[in-house]
């Protein structure tokens, strides 16, 4: 009895948006504090994923809402819990605090990566980045231990998760060529600068 075919590819959903579609899956949940990251797939590029002080500010404050209110509180309204139980508190409230804000500013930059904020830098060195691994005979996504249908399934397990983040933070670090996007623009970029280049190139 034959085994059933299972379907690897499907297409993504197109979500209309006002700036170009960088990629339609999270990045991987970045690492580093002063300089988050991302790794588009297995893009080799490092980039920081929210190049505005925007972001970092929006992170910062969502990250010290948490203790801050908590210590007015404590001012106006004392709790009275003895001695170290405030400090017990304030430390919990901080480090909830973190986790949100990180949170907070990862969703914000995974709209840049979607085309639902400004993304012309990302945009370009997303361009910059896969037109020259066209050059140099790369794939343009890496290459993957999973089978094609494994990477299917992480692509439309991470496909706009960074929009649920606020319920259930999800990050994709797996390869795969699911992104969503129109991988032609990067070969016709290609041609035109190797026909720029000339035949001595």
């Amino acid at each position: 009895m034959a085994t059933p075919t299972q379907q690897t590819y499907i297409p993504s959903k197109v979500v209309k948006t006002e700036y170009p579609v960088s990629s339609s899956r999270s990045p991987p949940s970045p690492i580093g504090v002063g300089s988050i990251v991302a790794h588009q797939q297995t893009q080799s590029m490092i980039t920081d994923i929210s190049s505005t002080m925007t972001h970092y500010a929006h992170g910062v404050t969502a990250a010290a809402a948490g203790p801050g209110l908590l210590y007015a509180m404590e001012r106006f309204a004392p709790s009275h819990v003895g001695r170290g139980g405030f400090a017990q508190a304030m430390r919990l409230g901080g480090a909830i605090g973190v986790i949100g804000g990180f949170l907070y500013f990862y969703q914000r930059s995974c709209l840049r990566f979607y085309g639902m904020s400004e993304n012309a830098r990302e945009i370009e060195l997303d361009m910059r980045e896969m037109v020259d691994k066209v050059k140099a005979g790369e794939p343009l996504y890496g290459e993957s231990k999973l089978t094609p249908h494994m990477q299917g399934v992480a692509a439309r397990q991470s496909r706009y998760s960074a929009l649920f983040t606020s319920v259930l933070p999800w990050f994709n670090f797996v390869n795969h060529n699911q992104h969503g996007v129109d991988t032609a623009k990067y070969y016709r970029a290609a041609e035109r600068e190797l026909d720029a280049e000339g035949p001595g190139k």
